[in-house]
């Protein structure tokens, strides 16, 4: 099954404090765990990691997948929940390529769904099949870094939730169930009641509903077959859900074993739709049918897993009554419940909800009903509340329906039941089930008591109903029969029976009782013509049952709505009142796989479901002549009409290998009505050429004539393989109708011979070829009438017909010519090693045999190259017949052993590279020219926007910085002496991701200036073409894809054909065609019709002994030197216990083997190897190249992970010349030396000679001419200017006539790693390049270096110098002053145990810190990939240590100490050091906007600054989850090499050498007691100098009023007194 893999690659925005996050990935039961880091919200993890399942696709794709985020979590303890997400695989699976990449997910607190998000995980999901291939991105290391430094600036696509953050309530509300089938027999009850003590024959049901993971169930009804619940169960989760199917499961509740009883899925995706005019999830009240297995009560029910939804029901179960409703919740309202457990509440029966709502209607506007409260009723208490009332659903009363059914022919009836009476069984819901079916309900024989006076004895009750006991109808004129009457069916063919259904044809009659929703099915009607996308289907399905000695042995299912009559022909469901062929097939698993293959019957049968007062129309649809006959079951037929068929079976190809040999011995069957004939058989072959007329001989129909001339019945083919010993093998089956003749009709054009047509043949449900064939049904009257039979006679076939003239194809003279270059990796045949092979062509009847070689193992090529012969093929090129390739081994004695064949299924070859580029070239007109043109100028246009650009904005950097005054310039400029082979691979990666980036661009304005043809080719030639993009630019070329997928696998001229033997495998049984490739063929083949044209023959140097192979190279072994560059492997399968793998390469080339064992590299999903290895082979002996990555084990032998093959031989001889790249530049030294031992002109020059070209013709000015063709080139380049001009035309080979072809440029192509333990799934990916050099040219230079780059040793000082604004964290015991104890703690990410901390600043009252500490942090660092490189052991108990890239960002905290508890996390900032802000030059400027805008503000990397100094905010989040400034911290930052750091050391904190002074604390920030008293005046002064201020200018004014009001009244007196 295919495995799932994520990447988990980073977290945000988590939240909490100092967190340790490590990430929890589940499904299902399967827990894998990261890594933990520390002390940090946004984690970087990318670690990788797959679960393998051995499930159904089915049950797969239900599973919940759960990502977590745990805080703290080890060993000892749990930890803390931060948040989950959750989805579903099958929601994976259905994304384009199965793969959700680069994702945010959005975590959540399932506990408290108020709280909000909290954070983000990035992932990579992906579900890989077998066969898929899944087109993952290219992963550069170097890019996603950058990106990640960049902020968290992602757009909304980047979201799972594309930002729409909801949380809902889904409620499922369940009402009744209806048709539950008895769960215990006779021989179950007496097992329960021997072991528990129990005898009851009623099922105690309750429905369990599962959603995203989580389960509720409502209650259990005890001995109920119709149960009432009015319950409802409410599921809260994230809207839009990324768990998209409900399972609705009834199930029996049991003392041993709860069993399903049915099962249904309620897909959300098809009750919603989320478009402007949307509407949230929405169903019903609806019933929903369950089906299941058959209604045999035995011990153990063989077909249980269709009750549990695993596979198509072959029965009715029951029905259940159900709605969806979705709510969104308001997560403000403080009466929302916060938890999203499960939660089973009671609800009003469907006749309150009816009250209900035409209540509410009258209702004012906001008006809530109140909520009904929980409680718990017992199944009797449920059981009388059904009312007539509720057998309405909405107000749709009870109908009864009426079911009609007539069997006009039963045919290839498997012979295993051909010895036994047989009938057929037809029922709707429970009505017509023989076992227990029903009668009509209770509510609708009510009604009709009431408005007939029926009896009382008349009531609803369960009756065993068969064929005997038919219910009689109220109207006394019809009678219920669900079944036909037994029947001894009558020998066709040594296979198949056939029941004699003559003049007489069996009909069914049913009556049921429904809630009349017809509506519901004429509107799903009305929609299949636009798309079947309506699941609330309220009549069950129909089932047609095959009886034989009273078992059921094969079915069929049909919907009811495909049955249904209306009045209105749309709404009238497709196959009501038509006659309509029905395969009936084996229940359960024993319908799929080679059992189901055969057909257990055929049966025309004629089917109307509708209302009983409208059953007067149920017998329009059936053929003219047949009438109703109400006594007996069948209905004579008054008409029948006489044909002869005509079978002209011409051929087949691409036929299933059923024989050991990989080819089958194929005959044909054709089956019409009840007749048959067979084909002849022909030997050893899987495109056979029957060219047989097969003639069927009175062959009575009966219907009328128009009818049976516009819809005749189907004709069945089945193609076996004829075996010696035994019976013959099913190969497949295919379905025709012939073309019908009436006797007034002339046999002439247009309608008549028959044209031969195409067939598709299928096996199960794969294909296993096609067949040629055409049928003609003919009328007969007398002989006379019918056309004659012309045909080619031939005495050798005996009575065997040929196809008539008119029909078989018009032939022409065709000549193929054959290429045999050679055979490969021939496997033993019989034991014996294949010593001297041949290979045969054959095609039509004539054929071509190769030169025998004489010793494959010394020399597997041919000697003759070219054969040819001619052969009469059809005109039209759809009916040319295969091209047989079958390989020998000549042994003692003349014997001659079938190694392994191979068939061309396609002859249009005209594939000659001289004949068809000369075709092509005359053709060229002026048209393409002008266009031609106009992509030349669109690329000068990408040149200029991708160039030019770069350097307009280099130097308006420079403009401003030299405004700027006091500040130093940043050098931008790379050092030449620090590039190598991996800048340019990663400077590669960037640049066409740019490239690709800014052709959208450049492409729109192009199409405002230019035609749409003009558009598509510059599309086509461009955007998805790497090649032009190396034209471009000055780097390699990274393909995400083998060489081979971009250059047509190189069969330019040479093909390879692989050789097959043995039986070929079905997808059931999981066999792949890989496994029976015995050998490969290498040649090619050439078609052309004679005569042929004079103008090839008249070309210059044509060797008619070469044919249309021209110019092919000769075939001698040759020596050369093999050297494979193998870079690094991505996404490795993990091979470990701990979800890891250590991996290591081995190259195999023929008999040579290098491993490179000794530099595994430890615990390694995405290893880096940067390896280059030599060897030494012989083509063509020594051509596959294997490359494979093993996993390392300290004990026991080293596991394979996975490996890629490269066939060598057709790169070496490719036109493209894939021997080795052609670089976008010449250089002689450097980092991008020249590599081929060939310089540009000698190259030219060979290729020029080859082609019979004239040139290269060097000129002034950088002009060279090729062929009439001038190319120009650079001319400031000095030396070696001849090479620079040669590489011009060598990098636009393509655009020579005749010749031209891409060259292969300088590369590196990315190979998927396969297993064959693990066939058609991919293991990882490896990149890597191959260059080959013949030994007899010069030799070439040593290999460039590709080994990993080494981390280059610095030290980062790192000094704090001050803190401000620090929030105040403790109160003061005695005055109750905030202040804080700060001091500040900083690391390297990756290195949270070389943690440093600064001394305390004690009882600092305003937020500032005084500290003058250094903090030195010696790292590793890979300046091209921006990471620091750790290297530790995991554990104690690791081998060696384990290699970690980690970005390079430095973390700095501020705390507030305490002596006697934990210290308080205060703040933090995170300094990516690629990319941080500049820091403020004083602590007013520097403000929060630094850490929030920090993507738009202007940033700069310590690796170029070398030292910065600033202050930089500490900020942390609030209980609201918003960010706040918590502090202020003034840092100097200074990067020194290790050569550096080591000429000028310096001590840690303030210590020697170089120290640091002591900084200037203020008095207070002592310890208080050491100086109270002032302390006290510092407190009191500075904290209440306003305030004693105001007091003592208030005690004043107080004292002067005081003094006023004493001497006032004195001072009156002696006024008053005069004295």
């Amino acid at each position: 099954k295919p495995p799932i893999s994520i990447t988990v690659v980073e977290a945000r925005q988590l939240v909490g404090l100092n967190m340790d996050p490590v990430v929890c990935v589940e499904i299902g039961e399967d827990k894998k765990y990261t890594s933990m880091k520390e002390s940090t919200n946004c984690p970087y993890y990318n670690e990788y990691f797959v679960f393998d399942f051995h499930v159904p696709p089915d049950v797969m794709f239900d599973k919940i997948l759960k990502l977590s985020v745990i805080h703290s979590k080890n060993l000892l303890r749990s930890g803390t929940l931060v948040g989950t997400f959750k989805l579903d695989v099958g929601t994976v699976y259905s994304q384009p390529e199965h793969q959700f990449y680069h994702k945010w997910a959005m975590l959540s607190d399932p506990d408290d769904i108020t709280a909000g998000c909290k954070g983000y995980i990035k992932c990579d999901i992906a579900v890989v099949g077998k066969g898929d291939n899944i087109k993952t991105p290219h992963k550069n290391v170097l890019l996603d870094q950058r990106m990640l430094s960049r902020g968290f600036d992602e757009t909304k696509s980047d979201f799972f939730f594309n930002l729409f953050f909801l949380w809902a309530r889904f409620y499922v509300k369940i009402y009744r169930a209806e048709g539950l089938p008895k769960m215990n027999t006779s021989i179950m009850a007496n097992v329960k009641k021997a072991f528990i003590g129990e005898n009851r024959d009623l099922v105690d049901p309750y429905v369990q509903v599962v959603f995203a993971g989580q389960r509720g169930k409502t209650s259990v009804q005890k001995s109920s077959y119709e149960p009432i619940w009015n319950e409802q169960v409410v599921f809260t989760e994230m809207f839009p859900p990324l768990c998209k199917r409900i399972k609705v499961q009834i199930r029996d509740s049991d003392k041993v074993n709860d069993v399903a009883i049915g099962t249904h899925f309620i897909d959300l995706r098809k009750i919603a739709n989320d478009g402007d005019k949307g509407f949230l999830p929405t169903m019903g009240p609806a019933w929903v049918n369950m089906y299941g297995s058959t209604r045999h009560y035995t011990l153990i029910d063989e077909h249980q897993d269709l009750n549990e939804g695993l596979g198509e029901g072959v029965s009715f179960r029951a029905r259940l009554l159900i709605s969806v409703a979705v709510e969104i919740l308001d997560t403000t309202s403080t009466e929302i419940v916060s938890s999203t457990e499960v939660q089973v509440e009671t609800v009003s029966n469907i006749s309150e909800v009816k009250k209900q709502a035409r209540t509410k209607a009258g209702r004012p506007t906001g008006f809530k009903s109140p909520k009904i409260k929980p409680k718990q009723e017992t199944g009797e208490t449920n059981q009388t509340k059904l009312t007539e009332t509720e057998k309405e659903i909405g107000g749709r009363k009870i109908e009864e329906f009426f079911l009609f059914g007539s069997f006009l022919e039963a045919t290839m009836i498997d012979r295993k039941i051909g010895d036994k009476p047989i009938s057929f069984e037809v029922t709707i819901g429970n009505y017509g089930n023989q076992i227990d079916g029903v009668s009509k309900p209770t509510a609708a024989k009510k009604k009709k008591k009431e408005g007939g006076g029926e009896s009382d004895e008349e009531e609803s009750e369960l009756i065993q109903q068969n064929s005997s006991e038919d219910e009689a109808d109220d109207d006394g004129d019809l009678v219920s029969v669900s079944s036909t009457p037994p029947m001894k069916p009558v020998i066709t063919d040594r296979n198949y029976f056939h029941l004699p259904y003559f003049e007489k044809k069996p009909c069914i009659y049913i009556k049921s009782w429904w809630q009349d929703q017809r509506r519901r099915l004429y509107n799903s009607n009305i929609m299949d013509k636009i798309a079947d996308k309506m699941p609330q289907h309220s009549i069950p399905d129909v089932f047609v049952w095959m009886m034989s000695n009273n078992k059921r042995v094969a079915y069929a299912r049909i919907p009811s709505k495909d049955i249904l009559y209306s009045i209105v022909d749309e709404e009238t469901g497709k196959d009501c009142g038509k006659v309509k062929a029905v395969f009936l097939r084996l229940p359960g698993k024993k319908g799929f796989g080679p059992a189901g293959w055969t057909v257990q019957a055929k049966m025309e049968i004629y089917l109307w479901l509708g209302l009983n007062k409208q059953r007067k129309d149920f017998l329009s649809g059936l053929p003219n002549g047949f009438e109703e006959n109400k006594a007996p079951r069948t209905s004579p037929c008054l008409q029948s009409q006489v044909f002869q068929l005509r079978a002209h079976m011409y051929q087949a190809r691409s036929l299933f290998a059923a024989d050991s040999s990989g080819l089958s011995d194929p005959f044909a069957r054709v089956f019409f009505s009840t007749h048959s004939q067979v084909t002849e058989v022909l030997s050893e072959t899987l495109c056979p050429t029957w060219d047989q007329l097969l003639v069927f001989e009175d062959v009575e129909l009966f219907g009328e004539a128009g009818e049976l001339r516009d819809d005749p019945p189907i004709i069945v083919v089945e193609v076996y393989d004829q075996d010696t010993v035994g019976k013959a093998e099913f190969i497949g089956r295919t379905f025709a109708k012939p073309i019908t003749k009436m006797c007034d009709e002339h046999y002439g054009p247009p309608r008549f011979p028959p044209q031969l047509e195409y067939y598709q043949i299928y096996r199960g449900n794969s294909t296993a070829g096609d067949l040629l064939a055409a049928f003609e049904l003919l009328q007969v009257r007398g002989r006379a009438e019918l056309p004659p039979i012309d045909g080619p006679t031939d005495s050798e076939r005996g009575p065997i017909l040929p196809v008539p003239m008119g029909i078989r194809p018009i032939l022409s003279r065709y000549r193929i010519e054959v290429l045999f270059w050679g055979l490969r990796d021939l496997r033993r045949v019989n034991l014996a090693l294949v010593d001297r092979p041949r290979v045969d062509i054959e095609c039509a009847g004539r054929g071509v045999q190769s030169a025998l070689i004489q010793n494959y193992k010394k020399n597997p090529n041919f000697s003759t190259l070219v054969k040819w012969f001619e052969v009469d093929l059809p005109e039209n090129e759809l009916l040319h017949p295969p091209l047989n390739v079958r390989v020998v081994d000549c042994r003692a004695f003349g014997r001659y052993t079938l190694v392994g064949s191979h068939a061309v299924t396609i002859l249009v070859w005209n594939c000659s590279p001289t004949f068809e580029r000369a075709s092509q070239c005359g053709q060229t007109s002026m048209h393409t020219c002008n266009i031609y043109l106009l992509c030349q100028l669109a690329c000068s246009l990408i040149r200029r926007s991708l160039l030019y650009p770069q350097n307009e904005e280099k130097e308006e950097k420079k403009k401003k910085k030299k405004k700027k005054k006091g500040e130093v310039e940043e050098d931008d400029e790379t050092d030449e002496s620090m590039l190598d082979w991996w800048s340019k691979y990663f400077a590669s990666i960037e640049t066409l991701m740019e490239v690709r980036n800014r052709f959208c661009s450049i492409l729109f304005c192009s199409i405002l200036f230019f035609s749409v043809q003009f558009y598509s080719i510059l599309f086509n030639s461009i955007l998805f073409n790497s090649i032009l993009f190396c034209s471009i630019l000055l780097y390699s070329i990274v393909y995400n894809k083998e060489l081979e997928a971009e250059y047509d696998n190189f069969e330019d001229w040479l093909h390879t054909f692989n050789l097959y033997r043995g039986k070929a495998g079905d997808d059931d049984e999981a066999a792949l065609d890989d496994d029976r490739i015995v050998g490969r063929f290498k040649g090619s083949m050439c078609m052309y019709k004679l005569p042929l044209s004079e103008e090839i023959t008249r070309e210059v140097g044509f060797d008619p002994n070469m044919g249309m192979f021209q110019s092919i190279p000769h075939n001698d072994p040759i020596n050369v030197l093999v050297r494979v560059f193998v870079v690094r492997a991505t996404d490795l399968h993990p091979a470990d216990v701990n979800g890891k793998a250590d991996p290591y390469v081995v190259i195999k080339l023929g008999k040579s083997e290098l491993k490179d064992k000794e530099n595994y590299i430890s615990k390694q999903l995405n290893p880096v190897f940067g390896k280059a290895f030599d060897m030494e082979a012989t083509f063509p002996m020594e051509s596959m190249l294997t490359v494979s990555v093993y996993d390392w084990d300290l004990v026991g032998t080293d596991d394979l992970i996975g490996e890629t093959k490269i066939d060598l031989e057709n790169r070496f001889y490719s036109k493209h010349r894939a021997t080795c790249g052609i670089a976008n530049s010449y250089s002689v030294h450097g980092y991008n030396v020249w590599r081929d031992p060939m310089k540009p002109s000698q190259i030219l020059a060979k290729l020029c000679k080859e082609g019979k070209l004239d040139g290269p013709h060097y000129g002034p000015g950088g002009r060279v001419k090729v062929a009439n063709r001038v190319f120009m080139g650079a001319t400031e380049i000095e030396d070696e200017n001849d090479e620079h001009l040669a590489l011009t035309v060598l990098k636009h080979w393509e655009e020579i006539p005749r010749v031209g072809c891409k060259l292969i440029p300088e590369h590196v192509e990315t190979r998927p790693l396969l297993n064959p333990d693990h066939p058609g799934i991919e293991q990882g990916r490896i990149e890597m390049w191959v260059d080959m050099f013949p030994m007899d040219m010069p030799a070439p230079g040593p290999a460039i270096d590709i080994s990993p780059r080494k981390p280059k040793k610095y030290e980062l000082r790192v000094i704090i110098w001050n803190t401000d604004e620090v929030i105040l964290e403790d109160d003061d015991y005695f005055t109750g002053e905030k202040s804080s104890d700060i001091f500040v703690r900083g690391w390297l990410k990756g290195q949270q145990e070389d943690k440093q901390d600064t001394d305390v600043h004690y009882h600092s009252l305003t937020g500032e810190g005084n500290f003058n500490w250094r903090f030195v942090y010696p790292f590793d660092y890979l300046m091209a990939e921006e990471k620091i490189v750790i290297s530790k052991k995991e554990s104690m108990f690791s081998w060696d240590e384990t290699e970690y890239k980690i970005p390079a960002r430095l973390t700095l905290q501020v705390w507030d100490a305490d002596h006697f508890s934990a210290d308080d996390f205060l703040g933090a900032i995170e300094l990516d050091l690629n990319r941080f802000p500049r820091g403020a030059k004083t602590a007013k400027q520097c403000s929060i906007n630094m850490v929030q805008n920090q993507a738009e503000l202007p940033c700069i990397s310590i690796f170029k600054q070398k030292r910065v100094k600033g202050w930089w905010p500490f900020v942390a989040r609030d209980e609201n989850d918003e960010m706040e400034l918590t502090g202020k911290v003034e840092a100097e930052l200074h990067l020194m090499s290790a050569e550096e750091a080591e000429k000028s050391p310096v001590g840690l904190g303030r210590n020697e050498p170089d120290p640091l002074e002591k900084p200037n604390r203020p008095d207070t920030s002592l310890m208080w007691f050491v100086n109270p008293l002032k302390s006290i005046r510092y407190f009191i002064w500075h904290n209440y100098r306003w305030l004693i201020l105001k007091a003592l200018g208030l005690l004043l004014l107080l004292l002067l009023l005081g003094l006023f009001l004493y001497s006032f009244p004195g001072y009156l007196v002696k006024k008053m007194l005069g004295a």
